[in-house]
């Protein structure tokens, strides 16, 4: 990859933390994609179930009723996008994979779906492995690592990557999100993102999806996730500068010009201190 991968988030949902409800009609969905495109984003990030802190569960038919038809309309309208299936349904990826989707992006790391695995492996495709710790009724119920956070996603991804290259997914297909604010207090997070090289140890991309979670008011609560993008680039900051490769936002318009200019500085010249 030429550049940090920019996924922005397209929630064909009416209860997602931010912006649950926005994307009610397939006019709506396909302006936010030309939107997002149009800012320099690289993958549009479609999810019809909201998986926030006591989301509840959809049945596979209703997350389908909304996904495909958006993908549908999406790739009509911008025939080049790449669109990622956020899913945890195995029907659902693979539904989303034959409409065109290119990516999936599995929120329970393959712990949800026992066939999910398998689907991937069959399809080709990459995935994003992420750790989440619980379901979203129960993640954030005093989530706890008697060994430390980090090592607890360490151990989570060495066992799900051989899960999934068991199934047929190549090593090259393999993308890791260390899953912000799933299943994590706010010093949980903190940690992650201080020390998100330390997945650069296990050889795959990394993701970070920070982009208006409540631990970046440091449990204040006081900006509604509206008002977070620019909590939201000071964390995408330390995540590029610390190894991320790919990063998942709600407002490319504000976050590209972030991302572009951390590459920038991160790739000019060094020159010896006078």
């Amino acid at each position: 990859m030429s550049h940090t991968q920019i996924m922005a988030i397209l929630n064909i949902t009416p209860d997602s933390f931010s912006d649950g409800g926005t994307l009610h009609s397939l006019d709506r969905v396909v302006k936010a994609a030309q939107v997002a495109l149009q800012a320099g984003a690289d993958i549009l990030d479609i999810g019809g179930e909201s998986t926030r802190p006591n989301a509840s569960v959809i049945p596979a038919e209703e997350e389908l009723n909304r996904v495909l038809p958006a993908i549908t309309a999406v790739l009509a309208a911008f025939p080049q996008a790449r669109i990622s299936i956020d899913t945890r349904k195995a029907m659902v990826a693979q539904k989303a994979l034959k409409a065109g989707a290119q990516l999936v992006n599995d929120v329970s790391g393959f712990q949800y779906d026992p066939a999910m695995a398998e689907v991937c492996g069959q399809a080709g495709c990459p995935v994003v492995l992420m750790h989440s710790q619980g379901t979203p009724q129960t993640m954030q119920i005093n989530p706890t690592y008697p060994q430390g956070v980090l090592k607890g996603v360490l151990h989570f991804f060495e066992r799900q990557i051989e899960r999934a290259q068991q199934a047929g997914v190549s090593p090259e297909n393999i993308i890791l999100d260390p899953g912000f604010g799933f299943g994590k207090t706010l010093a949980h997070n903190l940690t992650l993102l201080h020390q998100l090289d330390a997945l650069k140890t296990l050889g795959f991309p990394i993701l970070a999806g920070t982009s208006r979670k409540s631990f970046l008011t440091l449990g204040t609560h006081d900006l509604p996730p509206v008002e977070r993008d620019a909590l939201t680039a000071a964390s995408l900051a330390m995540a590029i500068e610390r190894g991320a490769t790919y990063v998942r936002v709600h407002n490319p318009a504000t976050q590209v010009p972030v991302v572009r200019l951390i590459e920038a500085t991160l790739k000019a010249p060094q020159e010896p201190p006078a």
